[in-house]
């Protein structure tokens, strides 16, 4: 297993810097009297593709050699990551596959639809996007870019965080959503080397809240197709994420979906921007907690405005 290292995180930014933004970081008074803490809101729904995982998916397509590309690419992924894996390979000019759970956002298929890729659709769980992956790469020969247990995705997500650093000088913390840990990972691979006093903090779904219960165990855990809004962190730990969460995160903290929801609501009110409800993770999670970051500088990683307009959350809730 290679561990990326912080060169990998400069040699990324390099590959990636023609095809991505370089996004906004924002700051509310209200929220930062709400909470007590000074935010710092890196605006990833901002981003090529709606989402940070343009960073990892761009790294990884341009990463490639010629002879390599030549079958395209395949992953499997809720939304934001096949999207993103999409649109990069549309900007190399070659294919990309993606398995997507029949249960992902409408909006999220269009969008891989619109940059080109393939949509092959499969149950929900895990095992049956690795499943059908694996006979979709057997079958065309597709580079397999895994949607964050890759170290050239997670040198390109970390590209985000060095992004913050340098705009926003030294924090005191991080917070940042976790589900299979590619933002997280990337983050504390950045944090580590060059702001080794920043703590960082995952935040999670209650209704998903395995890398909770991994990371109080000491080991992995999985949840298969756990059921919460915020769709983009349904999916479990994985050895190379495990790598960095195990030995960089300061704690993972949980909050409901009705934490969830209020924060996207709030966000979108008081802010004036469209988050997902995956975003929305780390606010609420901030808000919930303000015991950890009141007076402190606390960098907010928001990470997609990937939402279907026609389903928001708090309409139907």
């Amino acid at each position: 297993m290679y561990i990326p290292t912080y060169d990998d995180v400069l040699a990324a930014r390099e590959r990636i810097r023609p095809y991505i933004h370089q996004t906004p970081v924002l700051t509310s008074e209200y929220l930062n009297e709400l909470t007590g803490a000074e935010l710092f809101f890196k605006c990833e729904n901002f981003q090529k593709a709606g989402a940070f995982k343009v960073r990892g998916a761009c790294n990884a397509v341009f990463g490639l050699s010629a002879e390599q590309a030549g079958n395209g690419v395949a992953t499997h992924s809720s939304g934001n990551h096949a999207l993103s894996l999409s649109y990069a390979a549309g900007r190399r000019g070659i294919k990309a596959w993606v398995v997507m759970p029949h249960t992902a956002p409408d909006a999220k298929k269009a969008a891989v639809r619109s940059y080109d890729g393939e949509i092959s659709e499969c149950g929900p769980s895990m095992a049956q996007r690795e499943a059908m992956l694996k006979e979709l790469v057997s079958r065309t020969g597709a580079d397999f870019v895994h949607p964050y247990n890759d170290h050239r995705v997670i040198a390109g997500q970390a590209t985000c965080s060095l992004e913050l650093h340098e705009e926003i000088g030294a924090l005191d913390t991080v917070v940042a959503p976790i589900g299979g840990g590619g933002m997280i990972s990337g983050t504390c691979l950045t944090m580590s080397n060059i702001s080794p006093d920043t703590k960082i903090y995952a935040a999670e779904p209650k209704n998903a809240d395995d890398a909770y219960r991994s990371f109080r165990a000491g080991t992995i855990i999985e949840d298969d197709a756990p059921q919460t809004v915020a769709d983009g962190l349904k999916v479990s730990l994985r050895p190379l994420t495990w790598h960095f969460v195990s030995r960089y995160v300061a704690d993972v903290l949980l909050v409901t979906e009705q934490e969830i929801i209020d924060a996207m609501y709030l966000t979108w009110q008081r802010m004036k921007i469209v988050i997902e409800p995956s975003s929305s993770v780390a606010l609420a999670t901030i808000m919930k907690n303000q015991e950890l970051f009141a007076g402190k500088r606390v960098g907010v990683i928001v990470t997609g405005g990937n939402v279907d307009l026609k389903n928001l959350p708090w309409i139907n809730n």
